[in-house]
């Protein structure tokens, strides 16, 4: 079990800033907050993660908040998806007066050099730099090259920020000249399907195809997008759907649910593709992609209700299994995962799928684990009631989708501006689909 110690940030809030009360804290009791104050508290101290704790030379996410996770390396350590998931967050920050226009830019300005800086790989990036050398930080011992996932996860965010700072030409055009070199289709070795990893040093060893169903529905619908370097659509329906044997329509507590393992898997399918990519009318050959979603988060939600190892806790209002921490390290937990940890992001993140039972959960987090679950930057990763464990830190890839997704279900906000990219438009119009 790895020992993770919690790195402290200041904040330039100023003299005035005073942190929210949280119920179960002690102190003055005041009234619960309306539901739209509570999701703006959530976002916005959730932002800070993306914002007061980046990484000090990148501008990028660390990758975690723990000190000695890493051999040391952990607050060194930044994320390219994570960073991808908090770019995206930029628009909203600035629309929601957290921050300025200006301050967003100077931060924009900061990333694209780092960016414009470290090892690629054919374009793509890695899966985690230095954040003080700007050097490649293997992800295993063969994964020192570029990770397409990862990349694709980047590029959202990229392309978000693009089309929200359309008037800032020097902006867009370091964005698109990183997008445009991008070589998706290098990543195919000429066949008709996509590999998540290629190293210098390896080659395609690692020889991990990208298949569905998972989190990577982005990354073939980047890949038929790009204007430089795209792939095929026999490589989308050959390789990502496997000739249509995606299709499953599994059934879980007499809910439909067309693509995806049993029960669906960890919630995060759900929701690392859809911080731009609008499910709403998303539909091609195999799925409604709105009808998967709100299954999927359906299925986890009454599986939690279900209960059937009886844990501590579960139930309508605290449920959502996904990748996090647990007290024994690190799981993708899904109902077919399940050591009785409840990750926040898996319900928080839900919120355009499932508003009511996602508030459910919102509010038993905040009013009734308080200070438990709650700190400097929004919830912790993830708890046990069962082994009376919460976690003393933050990962990256579970913050950004809270904010993106919660506003997503506000506004529709990141939904509009990445939907809205003629080049995506024309690689889902490439790939058939209806949107």
């Amino acid at each position: 079990m790895v020992l993770m110690v919690f790195i402290g940030c200041s904040n330039d809030d100023g003299p005035g800033y005073q942190e929210p009360y949280v119920p179960g804290t002690g102190g003055e009791k005041e009234e619960p907050l309306a539901d739209d104050e509570l999701l703006e508290l959530v976002q916005e101290t959730t932002f800070k993660y993306f914002w007061d704790f980046a990484g000090t030379n990148s501008g990028l996410a660390k990758e975690r908040s723990q000190a000695d996770a890493y051999g040391g390396q952990g607050s060194n350590i930044v994320t390219i998806g994570g960073s991808g998931f908090g770019i995206a967050a930029f628009p909203v920050a600035v629309e929601r007066g957290w921050i300025s226009r200006e301050q967003a830019v100077q931060r924009l300005d900061k990333v694209l050099d780092f960016l414009e800086t470290v090892p690629t790989y054919h374009g793509a990036f890695s899966h985690w730099y230095l954040d003080n050398t700007a050097q490649t930080r293997p992800f295993s011992s063969m994964d020192d090259g570029g990770d397409l996932v990862e990349t694709a996860f980047l590029m959202q965010g990229l392309l978000i920020a693009r089309q929200y700072f359309s008037n800032e030409p020097e902006i867009v055009d370091r964005i698109t000249a990183l997008w445009e070199a991008v070589e998706w289709d290098w990543y195919t070795k000429g066949e008709n399907v996509l590999y998540w990893h290629w190293s210098p040093t390896y080659n395609f060893q690692m020889n991990l195809r990208i298949q569905g169903w998972n989190e990577s529905l982005i990354v073939y619908v980047l890949a038929a997008s790009s204007p430089t370097h795209p792939i095929e659509p026999q490589v989308y329906y050959q390789g990502w759907a496997s000739n249509g044997n995606m299709v499953n329509n599994r059934q879980h507590y007499g809910i439909n649910l067309p693509l995806g393992p049993a029960f669906g898997g960890p919630l995060f399918f759900a929701h690392y593709s859809f911080i731009g990519l609008d499910p709403r009318n998303l539909t091609d050959r195999y799925a409604n992609y709105w009808e998967q979603n709100r299954s999927h988060t359906l299925i986890h939600y009454n599986y939690a209700i279900d209960n059937p190892k009886n844990f501590e806790g579960y139930g309508e209002n605290s449920w959502g299994f996904t990748a996090s921490d647990n007290y024994q390290g690190y799981s993708a937990h899904s109902p077919a995962n399940d050591i009785g940890v409840i990750t926040p992001t898996a319900a928080l993140s839900s919120f355009p799928y499932t508003p009511e039972e996602s508030m459910k959960a919102l509010r038993y987090f905040y009013e009734e684990l308080g200070n438990r679950l709650w700190g400097p930057y929004g919830f912790y990763d993830a708890f046990s009631e069962e082994e009376g464990w919460f976690a003393n830190g933050y990962l990256a890839i579970d913050q950004g989708p809270i904010i993106a997704m919660i506003e997503n279900h506000r506004t529709g906000l990141l939904w509009e501006l990445f939907m809205q990219d003629e080049e995506v438009q024309e690689g889902l119009d490439k790939l058939e689909f209806t949107y």
